[in-house]
């Protein structure tokens, strides 16, 4: 097929391995929107999105998005054009993206945490000729501010969701805005070009690009849906953020749409948001991220009363960052759910670990590879296979794992090698059965006096403790040892002193060069946009601190 000149550029799977997944039918030449018409003609009246009050079925959710496609033809926008969109856990989210893979248009979802920092870079890396957001973002909370903000961003289509005036997104969406307009034509990009752009989930830095195609998205979804057994039965609660990869596809709600579920929208992943929501809509599908589960957890300790609300739970999926093994043993009893772990990123390789495997799997090991053809090699520091058990850097590719991030070559030099292997970053150990335990990251490595120190590791033994709640060990500088580690820590004991921290350390077992060399107590640890610890952040504030108040021993 030759390609057209509006296509966005990216970074294309080599013929053989694209032929390959062809035809292992990973890859069906079909567009992510034929999951709605498929339920539009099994089953149009079911519910797909419940969002407060508002119920949406199959067959509004597809009329809806169509309108709204429609309507962005009619201003000539279609194939080859990008989107920066920007809403909360709304219906309309879900309304909008279909409507832009519909189109043809390949957007950008910033996260509604994200600031002008960030829309503003994602901007300067598509140059969109349409911005969707939401006028109950802080942006929009100054008048006069927008103004300057849409200018910047440079689109030239500028749909705001609720009072938004003529513009207003609603009435894009409504059933009479064609009026008598001529009818005018739309189609998706071809399944092997690009459909949208994920945001890279690292802690640092504002999020690279990931140019994500029907094909390898929706066989992800599709696989996704197979190990974690979603049908029309299921109700999934949305309560991370909706354009996050992991509630979007693993299987999240693209998942609950291929199998015609239901989706439920949650404001935030908080208990008090998320429980009677579990209750009223019996929801038997989650996914939260381990600072939610801890909530979670520390909620049905204190009342074990809420835990009613839950009854109807039945798999709790956990991912986006390492979980504890102690706060993994306590979700089965205290939630009454099953615990599933995934450990998944947004340029492609996605574990799970599955619904029939023992304890002794989900509890300590993140999961293992979804497709056969997902490739694993992980490597020491000079490029060498490690022996297994042993850890070692995360090289993956696969028939839903990108090649490229958009239109970053130098950085594309630095995470891929030859054979076309992407560098996650992660550290992990491989057992027998494939299953991968994460234990680091390699830029979460703290090199005291050459010592080598997996944050992760100090972090999970610290858990332990029956009154630290939350733990994160960084690094900070030291002009004798290069660095040192400090561990921040959310305690529900005030005035738990270091002493007794690295003594319940050493007896369970943790070498000495490992203790920390200074606890600072926080009342909550930050957290990145995309739910993970800002690490970042703690690294600077010790930094900060030390230039103070120098490093005394305790």
């Amino acid at each position: 097929m030759t390609q057209s000149n509006r296509f966005l550029p990216y970074t294309r799977w080599p013929d053989a391995l694209a032929q390959r997944y062809r035809a292992k039918g990973y890859w069906r030449g079909e567009p992510l929107t034929a999951m709605l018409a498929r339920q539009c003609e099994l089953a149009p009246e079911a519910e797909a999105i419940l969002c407060g009050e508002r119920r949406f079925s199959y067959g509004e959710l597809d009329a809806g998005s169509s309108r709204l496609a429609a309507n962005l033809a009619r201003h000539g926008l279609g194939v080859g054009d990008t989107a920066l969109v920007q809403l909360p856990n709304v219906a309309e989210f879900y309304l909008v993206f279909f409507a832009l893979l519909k189109a043809g248009i390949a957007p950008v979802n910033a996260l509604f945490s994200h600031n002008r920092l960030e829309l503003l870079s994602y901007a300067e890396q598509i140059t969109p000729r349409l911005f969707i957001g939401s006028l109950t973002h802080p942006l929009f909370a100054t008048k006069g501010c927008e103004s300057e903000l849409l200018i910047s961003i440079g689109a030239e289509l500028v749909l705001l969701d609720g009072n938004g005036g003529e513009l207003g997104l609603t009435r894009w969406l409504g059933e009479g805005d064609a009026g008598d307009s001529p009818s005018v034509s739309f189609a998706p990009t071809p399944a092997d070009e690009v459909a949208f752009f994920q945001l890279s989930g690292g802690s640092t830095g504002t999020p690279k690009l990931i140019p994500r195609t029907h094909d390898d998205y929706l066989y992800s979804v599709r696989r996704s849906n197979e190990i974690c057994e979603l049908g029309p039965h299921t109700r999934y609660l949305c309560a991370l953020p909706a354009p996050h990869n992991f509630p979007l596809s693993s299987p999240g709600a693209l998942g609950v749409f291929e199998a015609g579920g239901a989706v439920v929208l949650a404001p935030d992943p908080g208990p008090m948001s998320c429980f009677p929501l579990i209750a009223r809509h019996r929801v038997n599908l989650t996914s939260l991220v381990p600072p939610a589960v801890s909530l979670w957890l520390q909620a049905a300790e204190s009342d074990p009363s809420v835990r009613t609300q839950l009854e109807s739970l039945d798999l709790l999926q956990v991912g986006g960052a390492k979980l504890a093994e102690a706060v993994a043993s306590k979700i089965e009893p205290l939630l009454g759910c099953q615990l599933q772990q995934v450990f998944g990123m947004a340029e492609g390789l996605v574990n799970y670990t599955r619904l029939s495997d023992p304890d002794e799997k989900v509890i300590h090991t993140q999961g293992r590879p979804m497709s056969p053809d997902d490739e694993v090699r992980i490597l020491d520091e000079a490029g060498n296979p490690v022996a297994p058990g042993e850890p070692g850097a995360l090289h993956t590719r696969g028939p839903y794992t990108f090649r490229g991030y958009y239109q970053s070559p130098a950085h594309n030099a630095r995470v891929f090698d030859s054979d076309g292997f992407y560098c996650s970053g992660d550290l992990v150990v491989q057992d027998a059965d494939g299953y991968l335990t994460v234990v680091g990251r390699q830029k979460d490595q703290i090199n005291r006096g050459g010592e080598k120190i997996a944050a992760e590791e100090v972090e999970n033994q610290l858990l332990h403790h029956p009154a630290i709640t939350h733990a994160a060990l960084v690094s900070m500088p030291d002009s004798a040892m290069g660095e040192k580690s400090c561990a921040f820590i959310v305690t529900t004991e005030p005035g738990l002193k270091p002493l007794a921290l690295r003594k319940f350390l050493r007896e369970r077992g943790v070498a000495d060069f490992k203790l920390p060399d200074r606890f600072e107590t926080l009342d909550a640890l930050p957290m990145t946009a995309v739910g993970k610890i800002d690490k970042q952040g703690l690294r600077a504030r010790i930094a900060h601190l030390i230039a103070g108040n120098p490093l005394t021993t305790a």
